[in-house]
């Protein structure tokens, strides 16, 4: 797997101060996407053991609420087969710090047998998130004032709630 760009001390993608990870390779390409230079899967810097050090230290500072992955697309599925044992060793070393993901692919795509991006890691990659931002950007529905996201066909999914309830719950809507 190969990354763009890693923030620190990002308060855009998802609640409280994070540390953002944007992967590379997307097979959406969402009409005005913000990154575009991440559809390819070779673009920026491979992920390494090395990378992930960085990021668990970027972590670390008590003021950090959590990790946020962007892209490109994080539930590509050679993207998931690299991310699940990171997110395994970020939940181990920051088991409060909340994981939060976006995705141009519905939740319920993620969930469909035989559906693109569905593969072997997938339920796993779900099990290890807090929140699933979910949907592609659509243009023509672009809406500045939705929280953490830029159309109003993307959800802000509480994947605990959704686990513990059995069905899909939102995060309460907030309006900046």
């Amino acid at each position: 797997m190969y990354y763009g760009e890693i923030k620190n001390c990002d308060i855009a993608n998802g609640e409280g101060v994070r540390v953002t990870l944007f992967v590379s390779g997307c097979t959406n390409r969402c009409k005005n996407c913000f990154q575009p230079q991440t559809w390819a899967f070779d673009y920026g810097t491979p992920f390494t053991e090395k990378t992930e050090e960085e990021l668990l230290k970027l972590l670390a500072p008590s003021y950090i609420n959590g990790l946020t992955l962007l892209g490109g697309e994080p539930f590509e599925p050679e993207n998931q087969r690299c991310l699940v044992p990171f997110l395994h060793r970020v939940r181990e070393a920051y088991p409060a710090k909340t994981i939060w993901s976006y995705t141009g692919f519905t939740y319920e795509d993620l969930l469909r047998d035989g559906s693109h991006p569905r593969c072997e890691v997938t339920d796993e990659m779900l099990s290890l998130l807090d929140v699933l931002v979910d949907g592609r950007f659509v243009e023509e529905l672009k809406d500045i004032s939705l929280r953490f996201r830029g159309s109003s066909n993307q959800r802000l999914i509480d994947l605990n709630a959704t686990r513990k309830a059995g069905e899909v719950r939102l995060v309460p809507e907030v309006r900046r």
